[in-house]
């Protein structure tokens, strides 16, 4: 069931729908935003809230889309190795099986 959770951003309340297994990772996004919109607005004083909340929604996007290619990556080469080690196995298998 949904509950309403106050998060604050940069000051000021926000009341999110939220279920209560997801409450905790609510919070610590809603940290992690706000700390992130604090960095953006001490660089450049006379940006509107509008402007530093699209930019870190931008740059979370870019940072979501690098770690998606990383792991995409990573499961390239994690399924090539285990393509080479099958072979391998194999015959280890095959050799210490008896007939």
């Amino acid at each position: 069931m949904s509950e309403p959770v106050e998060v604050r951003l940069l000051d000021k309340s926000y009341l999110v729908a939220c279920a209560e297994d997801e409450r905790e990772g609510l919070l610590r996004a809603a940290r992690l935003l706000d700390e992130r919109l604090r960095q953006m607005k001490s660089r450049d004083k006379s940006a509107t809230l509008e402007r530093i909340a699209v930019l870190a929604a931008l740059n979370f996007a870019h940072e979501k889309l690098q770690s998606d290619a990383q792991a995409s990556q990573g499961h390239r080469e994690l399924h090539r190795l285990l393509g080479e080690l099958a072979p391998r196995i194999d015959r280890v298998l095959a050799a210490v099986t008896p007939r």
